[in-house]
């Protein structure tokens, strides 16, 4: 008994600590511009290519670093959308760096927001999800593989994802590697598309081809919803 509850004590404290060094990070950031926030914010909420692209290009040598966070910030927050940075990173840093940053970038932030909702905002998840037919369903998110495929599905709500994974008894280990896995292919998906559609006159077929993909992967798993979804009521 005193050695769990030693170890309890242990990983409270490490949680304590975790948030704590979160709020100091972004406080931080904060007191050193305070327009910080509410740039991205805006950026995010009008999709604002140029603005963003500016707005990057102005930190010079830490561009990198600042997308980095940015991708974070708003897959931790899980609401924001993320497809505005992921392609400002594929003009600003060109195609290979640009997906490295944001793959890396996002898998870090929806690490990061699945132990906050799994140690700390559990009713946060519960909320995000209490109206989600996947509710019932919830266990299909605990393995690796079904977390690579969620992952892997371009423009996909990651705070429900996350939500749905948080409820569910899949191990961190798994967790990560479905997260590393399944995101690498979205991003690149996700960055490539943002690139060409600014570039389109040079890049037509290759953003055409992209779009009939995504357009295969959106049919294939709302023919698959269907077909379950009538086994369901035939075994009803």
């Amino acid at each position: 008994m005193k050695l769990t509850g030693k170890i309890h004590r242990h990983q409270a404290w490490i949680q304590g600590f975790t948030v704590f060094f979160l709020f100091l990070l972004m406080g931080g950031i904060y007191a050193a511009d305070p327009s910080f926030y509410p740039t991205v914010f805006e950026l995010s909420k009008t999709g604002d290519m140029d603005g963003t692209i500016r707005y990057l290009s102005s930190f010079g040598i830490w561009a990198a670093a600042v997308s980095f966070f940015i991708d974070v910030m708003i897959n931790i927050l899980g609401f924001l959308p993320s497809i505005f940075i992921s392609a400002a990173n594929g003009l600003v840093f060109g195609l290979f760096w640009g997906i490295i940053i944001s793959w890396i970038g996002e898998t870090v932030g929806v690490l990061i927001s699945f132990w906050l909702m799994r140690t700390l905002f559990r009713g946060m998840a519960v909320k995000m999800i209490e109206k989600s037919a996947r509710l019932a369903k919830i266990e299909k998110y605990s393995s690796w593989k079904a977390m690579a495929v969620a992952r892997a599905i371009p423009y996909a709500p990651n705070g429900l994802i996350t939500a749905l994974a948080a409820l569910s008894g899949i191990s961190y280990r798994d967790y990560i590697i479905g997260s590393l896995i399944g995101k690498l292919p979205s991003v690149a998906v996700e960055v490539i598309i943002g690139h060409d559609m600014i570039y389109w006159q040079d890049n037509s077929s290759r953003l055409m081809l992209l779009l009939l993909i995504i357009a295969l992967f959106y049919a294939f798993f709302w023919l698959k919803k269907r077909k379950e979804k009538r086994i369901e009521e035939r075994g009803e």
